[in-house]
């Protein structure tokens, strides 16, 4: 081959694999096998090397990482890199609302966009003729640490603009502001495999993509899976942009740059105010901690000027904190309805999402050892929705020595007698099927609101009706008298009598509630659930076998044993014996057939600003007749439902060519297939 057209060769090739990265990294769109994507690679490859003349900077091969630095230089911002005034709830957000529109009348006509705001390391890009040129950390938003080498092995980073299909020019010199990251699926494969390996793993994404940026060997931070998101213009020469941020979020998406779908076009600060309320967090593939409304007019921006390091047109919305550190000062544990050792950490106070945390759990004595959790560390602890806090590990720069290493029991903290822990498991076990604090937690979860929901009946009362030895299983609730509960310390008439009618009414419960108050080993109230609505009583679901119960979709051989291996214990059908003769036995009458749901089956994605419904309120409605959201468009989905502004979830749409409905036009099929 002559080498011109060795050349022409290998400059498709060049074109064709950024489009093919972009398409992967950036759409999440891909068109090839990863195969014939390493293919071309490989051709690449092979090519530049019988040609190193031909490599330049932006070349697909360009991100494996380059010789280690001795240390990073210093890059002087084009402009300000400005941090956010923090807002912490709706007042707070009305407030800067009306600062600034004293400042300029024209905030009260103008419109807002909210953008999530990323959890990770901010970083400014800079292009020169559409090449990538050089990448610098915020620093103190004057002047950064330049890591270009690290940035450059993020493949959703584009080395050379435009990479999209339409071809959109940059202007000749365009400065870009971002943010690194690492999503959490990622984060979490990284630490498996790191688990695997016998490596040390990470304690939260965020802090792992910076250090992971600011490695001096970009060799390593190309191990890492980083990703990349563009939210700003920070500078351009030679070329015309935007004038409002909604538009230049459209215009860095052309361009080929990595730009988040959940930002939003508001016409109003209540808009806006709605979005940053009704937003969670748990809900993105990423970390955020908050979301940042921008006045969309980037001229009126510009005019409301900065305060402090703060520009006055924008402000971040902060969610209640989810994650924070504290002082571990003791490690304890707990035994379970099962017989399960579990350890938990005694905190010093902390607040976290607006409740005072003081224990956390410490998942089980493998997690601590693994981690090196010390009793006297400063932790990391999270709370992620309404579930319990719980420890992520120790943050062991701050060590004093003083730290103590934890040793597991040798024996049930309740009963004293040995714990053991069966080979090839996680679980350390009470091996004492008497052991009282089993049947205290046993008792607590039968009563408990998801089981049989006895009014009165806490965990201090269970332990007081153990202790008295009036209780020795569920089933002795039911022969509780009145005159017996009287003789017990802070028992008055009223009192007992309220508690004695509150299990009375709990016979009245339906099944599947008192299959869940069982407490048989991985049957909770969505299998209660389904176990109810096949057999109409505990005589029935007695009798089934384990294949029978493994028929059932969702049920696997682990569940299906351990339901065969209750019934067939002796106390347990003693246990029901006494439920039966004390008139606990509810029957399941057979469930009438159900129409089926207007939208049952079907998948849908909701984008842009609907007339008359928030989004919230379309995915309610969708929900409500049998229907299913989700956040993203894929092959799964059956139609979008279209607003005003939509992000590149319309065109995403359009390319895999999936039905596109309005409001209206949603309501109709709801109603044309409503039986």
């Amino acid at each position: 081959m002559s080498s011109e057209n060795l050349k022409q060769e290998y400059q498709a090739l060049q074109e064709e694999l950024r489009s093919h990265n972009y398409r992967y990294h950036v759409l999440n769109d891909p068109v090839v096998s990863d195969y014939e994507f390493d293919q071309m690679l490989k051709r690449l490859r092979e090519i530049e090397a019988d040609h190193p003349d031909w490599v330049t900077s932006d070349s697909p091969t360009q991100r494996a990482g380059a010789e280690p630095l001795d240390k990073f230089t210093k890059v002087e911002h084009p402009a300000p890199i400005l941090s956010l005034g923090n807002a912490f709830g709706k007042e707070d957000i009305r407030d800067w609302y009306e600062r600034i529109a004293r400042l300029d009348d024209r905030v009260r006509n103008t419109d807002f966009v909210v953008e999530p705001k990323l959890d990770g390391l901010t970083v400014v890009l800079h292009y020169q003729n559409g090449v990538f040129t050089q990448g610098a950390t915020r620093g103190n938003g004057e002047v950064g640490e330049d890591i270009t080498e690290n940035l450059r092995t993020i493949k959703a980073l584009p080395l050379r603009i435009p990479v999209d299909e339409k071809g959109t020019q940059p202007p000749s010199r365009l400065v870009v502001r971002g943010e690194a990251l690492i999503t959490k699926d990622d984060f979490e494969k990284l630490n498996q495999r790191l688990e695997k390996e016998g490596k040390k793993t990470y304690l939260n994404p965020r802090n792992t993509a910076a250090g992971s940026l600011r490695q001096l060997d970009s060799r390593m931070t190309a191990k890492r899976p980083l990703t990349l998101l563009v939210y700003a213009i920070v500078e351009a020469e030679n070329g015309e942009v935007p004038n409002t941020q909604w538009e230049s979020l459209n215009f860095l998406r052309q361009l080929g740059f990595p730009v988040s779908d959940a930002s939003q076009q508001c016409k109003t600060i209540d808009d806006a105010i709605a979005i940053c309320l009704d937003t969670d967090p748990d809900s993105f593939p990423f970390e955020i901690d908050g979301m940042v409304i921008k006045v969309n007019d980037l001229d009126l921006a510009d005019d409301l000027g900065v305060v402090g390091k703060d520009p006055r047109g924008a402000i971040a919305y902060k969610f209640p904190a989810k994650s924070v550190t504290t002082r571990l000062e003791d490690i304890r544990v707990n035994v379970g309805r099962t017989g399960v050792i579990t350890p938990y950490a005694v905190l010093e106070p902390v607040e976290i999402g607006g409740v005072v945390v003081r224990q956390a759990t410490l998942h089980n004595f493998d997690f601590i050892s693994e981690k090196d959790i010390r009793i006297g560390d400063r932790v990391l602890v999270k709370r992620a929705g309404e579930v319990i806090p719980y420890v992520i590990g120790p943050i062991e720069d701050v060590r004093t020595g003083n730290e103590v290493k934890y040793t597991p029991p040798k024996t049930c903290p309740s009963c004293g007698e040995p714990i053991m822990n069966p080979e090839g498991e996680v679980a350390y076990y009470c091996t004492n099927s008497a052991c009282p604090a089993q049947l205290v937690r046993n008792l607590e979860h039968f009563v408990s609101r998801s089981a049989m929901d006895i009014f009165g009946l806490g965990i201090n009362l269970v332990e007081q009706l153990v202790d008295a030895g009036l209780v020795n299983d569920i089933a002795d609730l039911y022969t509780l008298t009145k005159k017996e509960l009287l003789r017990l310390e802070g028992f008055a008439d009223k009192k007992a009598a309220n508690l004695i009618n509150a299990i009375a009414n709990s016979k009245s419960q339906p099944l599947y509630r008192l299959i869940t108050g069982l407490g048989i080993r991985g049957v909770g109230q969505v299998a209660a659930q389904d176990l109810a609505d096949r057999y109409r009583d505990l005589e029935a679901l007695s009798q089934v076998t384990q294949s029978e119960i493994e028929s059932i979709e969702g049920f696997g051989p682990n569940i299906a044993e351990s339901i065969v291996e209750w019934f067939e214990i002796p106390e347990n059908q003693e246990i029901l014996r006494k439920l039966k003769t004390n008139g606990v036995w509810p029957v399941e009458e057979p469930a009438e057939e159900q129409c089926p749901q207007p939208l049952e089956g079907l998948t849908f994605v909701v984008t842009g600003t609907l007339p008359t419904l928030s989004r919230t309120e379309a995915k309610d409605l969708i929900e409500a007749n049998g229907g299913k959201v989700t956040s993203s468009v894929s092959g799964n989905t059956n139609y979008l439902v279209l607003g005003e502004n939509p992000g590149s979830k319309y065109d995403q749409a359009q390319k895999k060519n999936i039905p596109i409905l309005s409001e209206d036009e949603l309501k109709n099929l709801i109603e044309e297939r409503t039986p």
